[in-house]
């Protein structure tokens, strides 16, 4: 499918039903507790997408500027995230995604926002942006998944959606891969720009013209997180490190692996 004609594809992303059920009865609460409301969305990659989406609406004036679950829910009033809750609610029916196991994606893509905080603190880039990003990075892969399933059957039998080797296995096949299109998607959605590159690069940091550091944590991060879901070995480890990346960040092997979540003396 064209890149393009992927773009305009109209798709739901899926929540997770247990965080939707809690933060609806947070939300019914007489007095609700923000910060709870805030670790309960940040835990979900839809409903951060669609906070996010609300939040650099042209309605708020602020298109571009929301970069993160807590500066979004200090923008919009309860009443719009309980009607977002709501909608999510609604399509809690669709639990399923062609070639994706979403309980995995789910605790992969947060185990992804972990690091990407972590690293970033490291090198001093925007935590809350980094977070984000690491949640919502692979969501071009739900969104191609849902509109081209048949195209993509075989290519998840060979090369499965968390593979280490998967973009490099989508851009071979398609001239692009999710980085491509989740960037792509958030564009629409007028996120931040960093945001925007970060997503669009992280898959190879070094081809943007104006290099991004963010896409050069969400590519750390999503290395680490992948080698968990690989049980890669101290070796495999050593052997799939992209050394290039940690040297322009100023992180080795053993930086990133020191970050939460992961123990890996429980891999190796």
């Amino acid at each position: 499918m064209n890149l393009n004609v992927l773009l305009e594809h109209q798709f739901e992303l899926p929540s997770i039903p247990k965080v939707v059920a809690l933060l609806l009865v947070e939300l019914d609460r007489p007095e609700t507790d923000l910060k709870k409301i805030n670790q309960l969305i940040a835990t979900d990659p839809a409903l951060t997408t669609r906070l996010l989406q609300m939040a650099n609406s042209a309605f708020f004036k602020l298109t571009g500027k929301i970069n993160s679950v807590s500066e979004a829910l200090a923008l919009l009033n309860l009443a719009q995230v309980r009607t977002m809750a709501q909608e999510a609610a609604a399509h809690a029916s669709l639990k399923s995604v062609p070639g994706i196991n979403l309980q995995q994606f789910w605790e992969y893509s947060h185990n992804v926002a972990r690091v990407s905080r972590s690293l970033a603190g490291l090198v001093r880039q925007n935590q809350q942006a980094a977070f984000t990003c690491g949640l919502i990075h692979a969501i071009g892969e739900l969104a191609m998944q849902l509109a081209m399933p048949e195209a993509l059957q075989e290519l998840n039998e060979k090369t499965p959606p968390l593979d280490l080797r998967r973009a490099k296995a989508e851009r071979r096949h398609f001239g692009y891969c999710y980085a491509t299109v989740g960037a792509g998607y958030a564009r629409k959605w007028q996120f931040p720009q960093a945001m925007i590159d970060a997503l669009e690069y992280q898959y190879a940091p070094f081809e943007n013209n104006v290099y991004e550091p963010l896409a050069g944590v969400i590519h750390l991060a999503a290395w680490r997180a992948r080698g968990k879901e690989a049980g890669l070995t101290d070796r495999g480890l050593a052997v799939t490190f992209p050394g290039e990346v940690g040297v322009v960040l100023g992180l080795d092997i053993d930086m990133v692996l020191q970050q939460d979540p992961f123990d890996w003396a429980a891999h190796t």
